[in-house]
């Protein structure tokens, strides 16, 4: 017999911030109730039945296709509506974490079609490791016999209702069933937010919406440099700086935080470290040194988009194609090959990944404000061109050149490992993306990395290099995000949440 909370019935709202209220209020009483049978548990308990606690949904219910005109806001957003009658409905995970998103979804979605919002609890269990507290560690303290025990007393993670079926556009509801509002499921969130933690050594709250991802750890050392340095500035837009451990260093105007106290730097960095330049509504900077290949792109991009971010950029090295270019010289991707192989499964290669013009504009600016470099002088350095990624770090070394023809007819211009599939996730999951790329070596034309020459090259342009990526976060945040989230990374029966 299931060992359950008390039932919360499903209620109606007309105003967002009450909906989320209601939200919050069900999902710390579920919480509450794991966290209080765990303990019990923990405590060598006999419980009273098979422990169960459930996510909240909201759900919406429409009778007609059209939607309410709110003078033009709702004609310039890609989001905010559901794709026409009938119900619609998600789970929802962490309200603390996404209470503003929440909120904002909510509002759109009452503005637009003028129904209320019905707010309840599913169906959907809340596996009980994603109960814990940031800094619980309570099955570390069980015996192994007693660990065994707990898939018959509690819900443990189910990959079943974690797939990506919705965001891949492949997902069809039973009859009966509601038609999607979230490209994700709480438990899909839930899973990738615990991903995170482990990937990059730091909690998923301090993630900001604009994510900078690089191949190289010269960058990170320069972010770091950078973040340190803004902290040493009362007039920095920024107010913290995050590093692995969750080690936070507030600016030196602001008093420490108590959650401060619960960071160590690690024994050892995690995969994938992540550093977060915090500003106070989240659109602060993410960098995250994804290492090399298109494997760790694309984990670590299956999980970073469920935090929603408002855009994500590659910034690393790679392998120019032209005679032309020479190392050092910028690659602004308006197009890739995709021979990396990661998401033949999800995203077909037939599906173009197109260039989006407002994260295009933003970098370009953020070369000439940074180089200070116009005209041709600007064209000598800044290359526009197709970039194809590979899964064959050697793939010049091929015997029979078939992949250096294949480049050749693409008219590629340059070559790396990563951006190809930080773009096509970024175009699966709708999050607008961005390429700029700096040439590093040249291996068709004889030029290879030589230790001093890499060397030298490193220090001379990985500072640049990094100040344009910033440069173009700013402009992309200064000018708005309603224009990042295009309708190019729609489709047209979409859901309803950005």
């Amino acid at each position: 017999m299931p060992y359950l909370p008390p039932f919360i019935a499903p209620t109606l709202y007309t105003d967002p911030a009450a909906a989320l209220a209601q939200v919050q209020n069900i999902y710390a009483q579920q919480i509450e109730h794991l966290r209080e049978a765990m303990a019990r548990f923990v405590a060598g308990e006999t419980l009273p039945g098979h422990v169960r606690a459930c996510y909240p949904f909201v759900r919406v219910h429409t009778e007609t296709l059209s939607r309410a005109k709110v003078e033009d806001e709702l004609d310039r957003l890609a989001y905010g509506f559901v794709a026409g009658a009938g119900r619609f409905e998600t789970t929802l995970t962490r309200p603390d974490l996404y209470g503003n998103y929440y909120l904002e979804q909510f509002r759109l979605l009452l503005q637009n079609h003028q129904v209320p919002l019905e707010v309840g609890i599913s169906n959907q269990p809340i596996p009980v490791h994603f109960s814990f507290a940031e800094n619980d560690h309570v099955e570390g303290s069980m015996s192994a016999e007693r660990r065994g025990l707990m898939r018959d007393v509690f819900d443990l993670p189910d990959l079943a209702a974690m797939d990506d079926g919705i965001a891949n556009g492949t997902y069809n509801p039973r009859p009966g069933e509601p038609q999607p509002l979230s490209l994700f499921t709480a438990p899909r969130v839930d899973y990738s937010l615990h991903r995170l933690r482990h990937y990059t050594g730091t909690a998923p709250d301090w993630f900001q919406n604009f994510v900078l991802f690089t191949n190289y750890q010269f960058y990170i050392d320069e972010f770091v440099r950078m973040g340190h340095e803004a902290m040493a500035d009362e007039n920095s837009e920024y107010i913290a700086f995050i590093e692995p451990g969750n080690v936070v260093t507030r600016r030196k105007d602001l008093a420490p935080q108590d959650i401060d106290a619960f960071g160590a730097p690690p024994p050892r960095l995690p995969q994938m470290p992540a550093y977060h330049l915090i500003r106070p509504d989240h659109t602060g900077i993410t960098m995250v040194n994804i290492g090399v290949g298109p494997a760790n792109a694309k984990n670590i991009t299956d999980h970073i988009a469920v935090l929603r971010p408002h855009a994500w950029i590659m910034l690393g090295h790679c392998a120019g194609l032209r005679n032309t270019q020479q190392l050092g010289d910028y690659v602004l991707a308006h197009g890739y090959v995709r021979e990396d192989h990661v998401l033949d499964e999800e995203l077909p290669l037939w599906v173009p990944i197109p260039a989006l013009a407002e994260i295009q504009l933003a970098l370009e600016k953020a070369v000439r404000d940074v180089t200070k470099l116009e005209g041709p002088e600007l064209k000598g350095v800044l290359r526009t061109g197709t970039v194809a990624s590979t899964d064959n770090r050697n793939w010049e070394l091929l015997p029979d050149n078939k992949a250096q023809l294949r480049f050749s007819q693409s008219r590629a211009v340059a070559l790396d490992m990563e951006s190809a599939t930080i773009a096509a996730n970024g175009f699966r999951f709708r999050v607008p993306y961005g390429t700029l790329l700096c040439v590093s070596d040249k291996p068709l034309h004889g030029e290879i990395k030589l230790p001093g020459m890499a060397n030298h090259f490193y220090r001379e342009r990985v500072d640049q290099h990094l100040r344009i990526g910033i440069r173009a976060a700013e402009l992309l945040r200064a000018q708005g995000i309603d224009q990042l989230h295009s309708r190019k990374l729609r489709s047209f029966a979409e859901v309803a949440f950005q």
